[in-house]
């Protein structure tokens, strides 16, 4: 088992979650400025897509990234073990730290594929792609993000089926795909994981267990690893509006107003900077209302803010908020 980055790391280990059109290589830049997590991935990528030439051209922008983000996983999705092990081979070559396939995203274009969460139903099929994304990747760590079952928790079946390929991580979003994020996440359903993954440990390591679902912070993160003796745990939705998230000095403060503007004028201007003429300027606009909430004139800052179109714009907008604020 290659463990690579990941056994250097203190536990419990917090990581950021990968989100689709949300934890791009802007927002990650961000992120490691102001309070940078343990662990970071890219948003998925098709390794089907990075197979073909244009496929590959066209999907390579996900897979940018900076040395400050460091370790990064690469975040696949795919359902054939060829063009997984491919696709690995690849992101070695681009010098991530680590390959992360998933096993858990309940979007019906990726399941009819074969891939993301269907996978849970072919446990067969999984343990392949774990394996062909371990050859591709050589010397660098194979993770998998998965849930805690389809229909249903099948912990019991899965996660074995899961170790038995023995990836360096298993991140596990504590609902089934039939639930999406509709009920609160089961954290009692990982209880144990973690000490199932040692008993299928060998003398070169164990696979580490990490939790996923509804944590709002640090300190929550930090007692559920406690609670369910898991090794980690990763933050998703939180990190919304709040780059500060994973720093231990900002966690007790309140971000203030004044900061979080500063802070969304920068990312827009780093999302500019690196999509223009390649990524909708529309995707950034689901960051707004997390940065503009919760302060007097929140909501019409939000208004005013929706309705630009490029980084010159929201600088106009928020310029104009702090001056009729300081009248």
């Amino acid at each position: 088992m290659v463990r690579g980055f990941w056994e250097k790391l203190k536990r419990p280990i917090v990581a950021l979650a990968p989100m689709a059109d949300v934890t791009d290589a802007a927002f990650r830049r961000i992120i490691a400025k102001y309070g940078k997590p343990d662990v970071m991935y890219t948003e998925f990528v098709s390794s089907a897509g990075l197979c073909s030439e244009k496929g590959r051209k066209r999907l390579c922008i996900d897979l940018l990234y900076h040395k400050s983000e460091r370790p990064i996983v690469a975040q696949l999705f795919g359902a054939d073990p060829e063009q997984m092990e491919e696709s690995a081979a690849l992101v070695v070559e681009l010098g991530f730290d680590g390959v992360d396939i998933n096993m858990g995203c309940p979007d019906r274009a990726i399941e009819k594929q074969g891939a993301g969460a269907a996978l849970i139903k072919n446990p067969e099929l999984a343990a392949e792609l774990i394996a062909a994304a371990k050859r591709g990747a050589g010397d660098i760590p194979v993770s998998v993000k998965t849930r805690i079952g389809y229909r249903e928790n099948t912990m019991s079946t899965w996660l074995p089926a899961l170790l038995e390929a023995e990836p360096a991580a298993i991140v596990i979003h504590a609902r089934t795909r039939k639930e999406m994020s509709k009920v609160p996440a089961h954290w009692d359903a990982l209880e144990g994981a973690a000490m199932l993954a040692k008993k299928y440990g060998t003398p070169r390591g164990h696979t580490l267990i990490l939790g996923n679902g509804d944590v709002k912070n640090l300190s929550e993160a930090k007692e559920k690893a406690e609670r369910y003796g898991l090794d980690g745990v990763m933050i998703g939705r939180g990190i919304f509006g709040n780059p500060w998230l994973f720093n231990e000095k900002k966690r007790k403060k309140v971000p203030t107003t004044k900061e979080r503007l500063r802070v969304l004028a920068e990312h827009v201007t780093l999302y500019e900077k690196m999509y223009k003429g390649i990524k909708n300027f529309d995707i950034m606009k689901k960051h707004f209302k997390a940065y503009a909430h919760g302060f007097d004139g929140a909501k019409e800052l939000r208004v005013a803010l929706m309705g630009t179109h490029r980084a010159e714009e929201v600088d106009a907008v928020i310029k104009m908020h702090k001056l009729t604020k300081t009248r």
